[in-house]
């Protein structure tokens, strides 16, 4: 039990967890997930969900999420979703990390030169029935995004885990290169983010869009927006979970370093990507979020947080439609558009706050999750980039 407590540090138990070194969970298989895996011959994977006493796991992330699947059902509702993952690849000779080239964004020298492991780690996903639609050298050098095909809830935070694994497992075929999803491994390069996509349905129905004017969002899209919004600082305590996690997040980054959303504003937390003819808006982007987060709590957290805006009939702010950073103070505070935390710390004390995500995720998961959490920013928090990227490199 106590290995839920293991902070990124070192293996010994964060205090405080509430778990202790006596006893033992059983893990379950999910035989629908099993595949076999084409970067490893003879081994495969299959998900599980943890049992205890022989009833689920309070402390089971994968069985948190079922239960906000089904409390999502309650609405009538169903969440199709998909992370967007960036990722650098590097050269790593004994113990020396240097640049995988000198390219710059959507340069086509990078994709031509990291053909042969791009190649592979796409075939090993599509093995996987894990779609790539995407491909595109990102704005650091050997950096790329690989965006895959959307799928229902469950299976999108099962496909995070096959694609960050499929992408190192790939990697580490090939001399002295890896691959690392840590969020900022250079001060002075590109962050790494793992952008959260998803969309609302109702009766195999994507009700994203408004169906009288297919550009805008509908009237449930903006509630639900909404209440992600309310929570985003508690949020990112799950979505962004570790210290380095924050120094990726700043302005003029495009990596939603503001409270708002905005119709294919980069800068805003929430983006509604926008849509070319005669298409309806399909989805909503969630930009606070990052490739070192459990994909079962996050999105669980995050489909809580909408259905607490649906519950309250929150209401949507207006559409910010330029840069937060060049608004004066005044015209912030007029748009109440406000900074997100800058921290770990600061997002701990917004979600130890947040009794709505608190109560859904359950006294016992909360407790481990935050002791782990304090552990690591008391261990990290005034750690550089260099000593945080040292530490994390092969371990994200």
């Amino acid at each position: 039990m106590a290995q839920q407590a293991l902070p990124v540090m070192y293996d010994a138990q964060a205090i405080n967890s509430g778990l202790t070194p006596a006893g033992e969970v059983f893990m379950r298989a999910d035989w629908d997930t099993l595949k076999s895996l084409p970067y490893s011959p003879g081994h495969a994977r299959v998900y599980t969900n943890t049992y205890n006493a022989g009833k689920q796991w309070t402390q089971c992330p994968r069985s948190f999420l079922k239960k906000v699947i089904k409390k999502a059902e309650e609405y009538n509702l169903r969440i199709k979703a998909a992370f967007e993952n960036e990722f650098y690849l590097l050269k790593l000779k004994d113990g020396i990390m240097q640049l995988f080239d000198q390219s710059l964004f959507a340069q086509t020298y990078a994709l031509d030169n990291a053909n042969l492991i791009i190649k592979d780690i796409t075939d090993a996903l599509s093995a996987q029935s894990v779609y790539p639609e995407m491909l595109y050298a990102e704005s650091g050098s050997g950096q790329f995004e690989i965006p895959v095909r959307y799928t229902d809830t469950l299976a999108a935070a099962d496909q995070q885990i096959t694609f960050r694994e499929t992408v190192r497992g790939v990697t580490q075929k090939f001399d002295d290169v890896i691959a690392s999803f840590v969020p900022k491994i250079f001060s002075d390069k590109a962050g790494s983010g793992a952008h959260l996509h998803f969309s609302l349905w109702e009766n195999e129905k994507n009700i994203t869009a408004d169906f009288k004017d297919i550009k805008k969002i509908s009237a449930k899209a903006q509630s639900f927006i909404a209440g992600i919004l309310f929570h985003l600082p508690a949020l990112m305590c799950l979505t962004t979970p570790t210290a380095n996690s924050f120094k990726r997040i700043k302005p003029r980054f495009w990596s939603g370093t503001y409270k708002c959303w905005g119709y294919g504003n980069r800068e805003a937390a929430i983006r509604i990507p926008e849509t070319d003819d005669n298409n309806p808006i399909t989805n909503i982007e969630l930009k606070t979020v990052d490739p070192t987060c459990n994909p079962y709590l996050a999105l669980g957290a995050v489909i809580t947080a909408g259905l607490d805006g649906l519950e309250k009939k929150m209401k949507l702010g207006d559409s910010v439609n330029k840069d937060p950073a060049d608004l004066t103070k005044d015209e912030l505070h007029e748009n109440n558009i406000n900074l997100l935390p800058s921290n770990l710390g600061l997002a701990i004390e917004h979600l130890r706050k947040d009794k709505t995500i608190l109560d859904m995720v359950g006294s016992d998961l909360a407790k481990s999750f935050l002791a782990v959490r304090d552990a690591e920013w008391l261990a990290m928090k005034d750690f550089s980039v260099e000593q945080e990227a040292k530490l994390l490199l092969e371990r994200y």
